[in-house]
């Protein structure tokens, strides 16, 4: 895949020398179904990623639970020795049971193990950013956060982790980090038609921190909406296409980390950063989420 020049413009991580393009690689679909075990195809997930980089994507989310194990054993084969400025971006805060399900794994010895886990896997000496997942599974829970933020902190001290982040967090939560640690980054549920962190993601900008929505395509259930789907029509792009180019367009802080094991899909997610949205269409798309806020008041919900 031949080098893309323009990936959504550039961000620099604050307080760090890290400069990522900002449409950027989620490494999750690498693994096999479920996000467990190895793919049917592991020389197919190897040419992803190597298509990815070649086109410019330098910023890859990951995380050891991603298999688990097999998502970073993937890169690792894949792109191991890594370019320079390649940034590798992990998570720590839970593990997988052999039954496919997702445990919190928060105490001080599953976070050591944890970043052991990244290091091997990765084949790294420091991981550039290591993100602490908190809340359920898609949205934040309140509470204290500052007892596995320290294990990460002293972490941080010893050399094997550079910098932290958060995933899954409120904006109290943020600012209990702040006491503890720099924060550069935030990764939380959002996209056109899930808007709840809408003043968040300004917050969060006026301090120069990246917002690195996950799910920005709607996850496991995908976006649907017919002024999605009419924006697409209207600029011969893919409801995906314009589902990224919103997200780009809505603050320049949002990195994106779309993922996919199709070389096809690859690329329409990358050709979205050229995709502009004229302000009309802008306007419709904005008017999304509250039409999905409706929609969802009007179906009966059972008890």
């Amino acid at each position: 895949m031949t080098k893309q020049t323009d990936l959504g413009g550039s961000f620099t991580l604050p307080g760090t020398s890290l400069t990522v393009n900002r449409m950027g690689y989620g490494a999750m679909q690498l693994a096999g179904p479920g996000v467990f075990g190895p793919p049917h195809d592991i020389n197919a997930a190897i040419d992803i990623l190597r298509d990815a980089v070649e086109a410019g994507v330098n910023h890859i989310d990951t995380s050891d639970y991603y298999g688990p194990h097999v998502t970073n054993q993937i890169i690792k084969q894949a792109l191991h020795p890594y370019d320079d400025g390649l940034v590798i971006v992990t998570k720590l805060g839970a593990r997988r049971g052999a039954d496919k399900s997702w445990i919190p794994a928060l105490s001080r010895q599953e976070l050591s193990d944890g970043v052991h886990d990244n290091l091997r896997n990765l084949g790294l000496g420091a991981l550039d950013v290591v993100n602490l997942r908190g809340g359920g599974f898609t949205e934040p829970v309140e509470g204290s956060i500052a007892e596995p933020l320290t294990v990460l902190a002293e972490l941080k001290r010893q050399g094997l982790i550079r910098h932290i982040g958060l995933s899954n967090i409120t904006p109290k939560q943020l600012a209990e980090a702040q006491t503890i640690t720099d924060i550069v980054c935030v990764q939380n549920f959002y996209n056109v038609a899930n808007r709840k962190d809408d003043g968040f993601i300004d917050d969060l900008a006026a301090q120069g921190i990246a917002y690195v929505p996950f799910f920005p395509l709607g996850g496991f259930t995908p976006l649907q909406s017919s002024t999605l789907d009419a924006a697409a029509a209207s600029l011969q792009a893919t409801p995906m296409q314009v589902a990224l180019a919103w997200l780009l367009q809505r603050s320049p802080n949002i990195l994106l980390i779309p993922g996919t094991s199709s070389t096809k899909h690859l690329r329409e997610n990358l050709q979205a950063a050229t995709l502009r949205i004229p302000s009309k269409a802008l306007a419709d798309l904005n008017a999304v989420a509250k039409q999905s806020t409706a929609e969802l008041a009007a179906v009966p919900h059972r008890h």
